[in-house]
């Protein structure tokens, strides 16, 4: 009878499971213990303009935002983005005070009385006896306030705070009604967004106010003519509460004005249903997220997966409105522009903002394409249109404004494996037109990171000309990031993504040059180490030799790390080795010294930093070496690919907690990416730009994984990789079985793949050295 209880409880646990969606499976506080100020999400839609939370650190860009381990909240604001943050607001009772700061006016909560969904967040402020609960619609966010019994309740609205990267520079506030006021906060610029830029509100209530104040310098003040406007000031609304009173406010953004951000709110929350609000946000949520469907595995690793693919949806935000206007700060001055209008009189795409695509090709490059076209087709769009705007294609632009993030033209493979990949729903000539353009003087190329006003940083003479960037370049720092090698090995990988795009399109010239271009990386190959090395202007190696020394030539990693970085042409790596058993060697040797620190420099971004976390020879913590679990592909070791990928999702991608997660930083979803990629067991070294893209085969964690495929895009309905004996153990492909039919490449064609069908991979705990090995069956590259 004990047995059979306990059989029938196991029972009820795996029903309540399997009954869960995907959207219900989403763990938000995942490393929020070290939260960059965009990192953490709740009461937000997919790529969402708002993105309304908690804030408990505000004057930083990072260890700013919802950080877990804080027992105070400063306010909730609704803007979270890249180089972006504004409209903070804070529900109080009793006295006032908003002239002395956040300090003053936060309160104290604690995590037994939150509740953290997509699409909603729940807190009590304890200081005030208010449960605040939080949701959202892409650009509007809805409060839902449960006050005490009060004569003197109020919602403060402060523009006197430095939020995440950005202080508030001025600004304005205005009674509409008894229901409703409107205004803008000006934020300021940053060292990376060399622009201010102002955002537009609109506050409605869903009860009348009775009372409307505020304050300036530290002081209060009266409305005068129903606004106040100028440096350091904020509003409160006043009104009284009964016990258990609830008090309802949408907040609608605009970076365009206030009529905007009216008519925001009035198209995408016209009701005043808080709990619609939430259904509605978690079904988007849920669709989302069930394309990609997996059976099997540990409720944890469910519930991780789902985490990731949730990350791999946020960050990189929408700043254009619901009739398409946007503001376009390319120029001197602020421009209001408008999206084009499909037939129904909608926006054909979304305009983003958004950090670096530095690293995409290892992550949304090969997500997005496959599981989201359509995301990918709006950024393209998105991307073009900067480039019609500022002339230049963007490679992480903020509110309008180019940043020049990091370094190189980090958005031609993305743009580029699109095109290849099928997803042609933009001005392929006026793009090519905008990335070649990056790959020469002017361009992208010749900027380092965040230099906003030269272009010298980055070297793309020298490398036009020399066939390698020097280091270093120059005793004068004209940016961040002035890596030379980095910069070489970059330019190779990208001139080689454009040469695939040209070649398309008929541009036989280009295809030669971009061609020849991309194989400059064996110019900073240092035979006598067998890694890459800087070389100086003369032309003579850096000396002294240190392969660990973090940064020096290297951007955010190390020559130790850049000895793989060859996307387009692994085999052409492979014979600067010595051959495939050097290659397999030392590789494997990375990997050995790896797990010893868990394949990560540190498990959070303060301890990346140390210098001595940073000598490490692999580090999935962070770009630059995060392919090279599935490099033994291409060397005909598929088994080291299957054992050291599994290896890493044990160790770094595996945790469900606030104080892990991603080892660094997740960087707007290109973390969150890779570790859904290394889960379901695709991945693509060369980004999707191969003339033919295909993913590589690695380990799955999961029984079974459904990708459903865009009909718009792919006419293959869905594609399924079904595993056999599969566990912890079992983590070598015995063999392989494609639509029936046996399967020894470690490799599958994405024209294959979006046909539909279903991959079926017997796995062992012992691996098959003969599957995947013969040398006409490896991986394509460039050196065939």
């Amino acid at each position: 009878m004990k047995n059979l209880f306990i059989t029938f409880l196991v029972l009820c646990v795996h029903i309540t499971s399997a009954q869960k969606r995907p959207v219900d499976l989403v763990y938000p506080q995942l490393d929020a213990a070290n939260s960059r100020w965009f990192f953490f999400n709740s009461a937000s839609r997919p790529f969402g303009m708002v993105n309304l939370s908690p804030d408990n650190a505000i004057n930083a860009d990072w260890n700013a935002g919802y950080r877990y381990h804080k027992d105070s909240i400063k306010c909730f604001s609704h803007v979270h983005g890249w180089q972006l943050s504004g409209i903070p607001v804070m529900p109080v009772v009793g006295e006032v005070h908003g002239e002395q700061g956040s300090d003053a006016y936060g309160s104290p909560f604690s995590h037994d009385t939150e509740i953290i969904q997509p699409g909603y967040h729940k807190v009590k402020l304890d200081a005030y006896g208010i449960t605040a609960e939080l949701s959202s619609t892409s650009r509007v966010g809805f409060h839902q306030y449960t006050f005490p019994e009060s004569t003197y309740s109020h919602i403060l609205f402060d523009f006197t705070t430095h939020l995440g990267p950005s202080a508030t520079e001025r600004g304005y506030v205005k009674k509409v009604s008894d229901t409703e006021i409107e205004g803008f906060a000006v934020m300021g610029p940053t060292i990376r967004r060399p622009k201010s830029i102002k955002i537009y509100f609109v506050a409605r209530f869903d009860k009348p106010f009775d009372h409307i104040s505020g304050w300036e310098r530290g002081r209060e003040q009266e409305f005068k003519n129903d606004f106040i406007e100028g440096k350091e000031i904020g509003a409160y609304v006043s009104f009284a509460t009964q016990k258990g009173e609830k008090r309802k406010m949408k907040v609608a953004i605009s970076y365009v004005n206030t009529t905007q951000a009216r008519l925001n709110m009035d198209e995408e929350l016209p009701y005043w249903d808080f709990e619609q609000c939430v259904r509605e946000s978690q079904e988007q949520w849920n669709s989302l997220l069930s394309r990609l469907k997996v059976e099997g595995g540990s409720e944890q690793q469910q519930r991780r997966f789902y985490t990731d693919l949730w990350h791999a949806l946020q960050g990189r935000r929408i700043v254009s409105d619901v009739n398409g206007k946007y503001i376009d700060y390319t120029g001197d001055y602020p421009r209001a522009g408008q999206i084009p209008l499909d037939a129904s009189g909608k926006p054909k795409f979304n305009h983003h903002n958004s950090d670096s695509f530095w690293g995409a090709q290892w992550t949304i490059n090969t997500l997005w394409h496959l599981v989201y076209p359509e995301v990918t087709e709006s950024f393209v769009n998105s991307m073009l249109l900067m480039y019609k705007d500022g002339g230049l294609v963007p490679r992480g632009p903020s509110g309008g404004n180019y940043t020049y993030v990091m370094t190189g033209a980090a958005t031609t493979p993305f743009i580029v494996s699109a095109y290849l990949k099928g997803i042609r729903g933009f001005d392929t000539e006026e793009i090519y037109e905008g990335l070649r353009k990056n790959h020469f003087s002017g361009g992208m190329m010749s900027k380092a990171g965040y230099e906003h006003t030269t272009t010298k940083g980055g070297g793309i003479e020298f490398y036009i000309e020399r066939g390698y960037v020097p280091h270093p370049l120059s005793k004068i720092k004209y940016g961040f990031h002035m890596d030379g090698s980095t910069q070489t090995l970059e330019y190779s990988y990208q001139d080689y993504a454009l040469a695939q795009l040209a070649h398309q399109l008929g541009k036989s010239e280009d295809y030669q040059d971009f061609m020849w271009r991309s194989q400059n990386y064996k110019k900073i190959w240092n035979e006598s180490i067998k890694h890459f090395w800087n070389r100086n202007l003369d032309g003579d190696w850096v000396q002294p030799i240190d392969v660990l020394q973090y940064d020096h030539g290297w951007e955010e990693g190390n020559a130790a790390q850049y000895r793989w970085f060859v996307p387009h042409d692994v085999k052409g790596l492979i014979g600067l080795f010595g051959g495939e058993n050097i290659f397999v060697s030392e590789l494997n040797r990375a990997f050995e010294s790896a797990e010893k620190h868990d394949f990560v420099s540190g498990e959070a971004h303060d301890q990346e930093l140390v210098e001595d976390f940073r000598r490490v020879k692999i580090n999935y913590g962070n770009q630059p070496s995060i392919q090279t679990a599935y490099l033994f592909n291409y060397a005909g070791a598929p088994w080291l690919t299957q054992y050291w990928g599994r290896k890493v999702v044990e160790k770094v991608y595996s945790d469900l907690s606030p104080d892990l997660g991603y080892s660094g930083d997740e960087d707007q979803g290109l973390m969150g990416s890779l570790a859904v990629l290394m889960k379901t067991g695709l991945f693509s070294v060369n980004g999707g730009t191969y003339p033919e893209p295909f993913y590589e085969l690695g380990s799955p964690v999961f029984d079974k994984i459904t990708i459903d495929l865009n009909p718009d895009y792919y006419p293959g309905g869905s594609f399924t990789i079904e595993t056999m004996n599969n566990s912890s153990e079992n983590v070598y492909i015995r063999s392989a079985m494609l639509n029936g039919k046996s399967w020894k490449k470690s490799w599958i064609p994405h024209e294959t793949l979006v046909k539909g069908g279903k991959l079926t991979l017997e796995m062992s705990s012992k691996p098959n050295k003969r599957w995947g090995t013969k040398e006409a069956l490896l991986p394509p590259s460039f050196s065939e």
